[in-house]
């Protein structure tokens, strides 16, 4: 698999725009042959919207509306930047992928996945439930996006210690310094043509057959 893979980026955020940044930082550093074409939040008062600006990087909100479905005009703004793979970077709400995204999402979660995931696991929520569950270590996640929150195949993972002090938010700094690391490195290598994503499942250099293989639960 030689052939280069997505390059155009969009980018869904719900806070910070850390991820992004970060993102974007190693793009600019030609870590990642990539390009952010859209940033999009759901409120104008998300953090990461001023950040990203700031940043130089295109910024759109779309206002979610609990009576309204919003997808369209979402596929529609990522379609006009041209977007060949949206990353879901801290991204709150569900993303309707359908047929028309389809192996073209992918998110980072913060923890070794599919441990401390799904509906409502997020941020320090994520922190707190591996602390409650006396884990040894944690990490974060790259993975492709289905229909299901935390579902689809893993593409990549980065694991952390968790320490016998830890708080939550000691636990969240070191699970971000890995994160800083997975997500450009997964994005690199999506960009790359080494690893892409096929028929919901990852594809890489090293197996070329299907995979959807997941960490034992432990």
């Amino acid at each position: 698999m030689s052939t280069d893979g997505p390059r155009r980026l969009g980018c869904l955020i719900s806070g910070g725009g850390r991820t992004v940044l970060n993102l974007h930082a190693a793009i600019e550093r030609g870590d990642v042959p990539a390009s952010i074409e859209l940033v999009l939040a759901h409120r104008e008062d998300v953090a990461g919207v001023a950040r990203c600006r700031d940043a130089g990087l295109p910024v759109e909100v779309i206002s979610i509306s609990p009576a309204a479905d919003t997808s369209d005009r979402v596929d529609r703004a990522l379609e006009e930047a041209r977007v060949e793979l949206v990353c879901l970077c801290g991204y709150l709400r569900h993303f309707r992928v359908g047929s028309r995204w389809k192996d073209r999402v992918v998110n980072i979660h913060p923890s070794l996945l599919p441990r401390h995931g799904g509906p409502g696991m997020y941020g320090d929520r994520v922190h707190a439930a591996v602390l409650a569950a006396g884990d040894s270590e944690s990490g974060c996640t790259v993975h492709a996006v289905d229909e299901i929150y935390d579902h689809g195949a893993i593409i990549l993972q980065r694991r952390c210690p968790v320490e016998p002090d830890d708080t939550t938010e000691s636990l969240a700094a070191r699970v971000f310094a890995a994160e800083c690391i997975a997500m450009p490195e997964a994005i690199q290598a999506i960009a790359a043509g080494s690893t892409r994503l096929a028929g919901g499942r990852v594809l890489t250099e090293h197996d070329r057959s299907p995979t959807d293989s997941r960490p034992s639960d432990s």
